[in-house]
């Protein structure tokens, strides 16, 4: 089976957690969106990266998560999510491509 790149999986977690929370009207149901795929994406960036990468890339998972909040003040919700997504995306990228276990 293919796998998907945790990249895409963070990227996801991003969009889809803010998606299921405004869509449902549930905040709560859009955090577990996104905590499912912070998870599964941590998981991968260990098993690539190691332990030191899949800390710092989790911990610019939750940064992206939080900075979405104020820049979508200044710019909207949907283009504030889809910044910190490709912006995750991006770090998730350069790190698993360059750092080995």
């Amino acid at each position: 089976m293919a796998r998907i790149p945790a990249a895409a999986v963070a990227a996801s977690g991003l969009v889809g957690g803010y998606a299921v929370a405004r869509w449902t009207k549930q905040r709560p149901l859009g955090g577990v969106a996104l905590a499912a795929a912070g998870t599964v994406a941590a998981r991968e960036w260990t098993r690539r990266s190691g332990g030191k990468a899949a800390t710092a890339l989790t911990a610019a998972y939750v940064a992206a998560f939080a900075g979405s909040h104020p820049l979508a003040k200044k710019v909207g919700a949907w283009p504030a999510v889809f910044s910190v997504a490709g912006a995750m995306a991006a770090a998730s990228w350069a790190v698993e491509r360059n750092v080995r276990p």
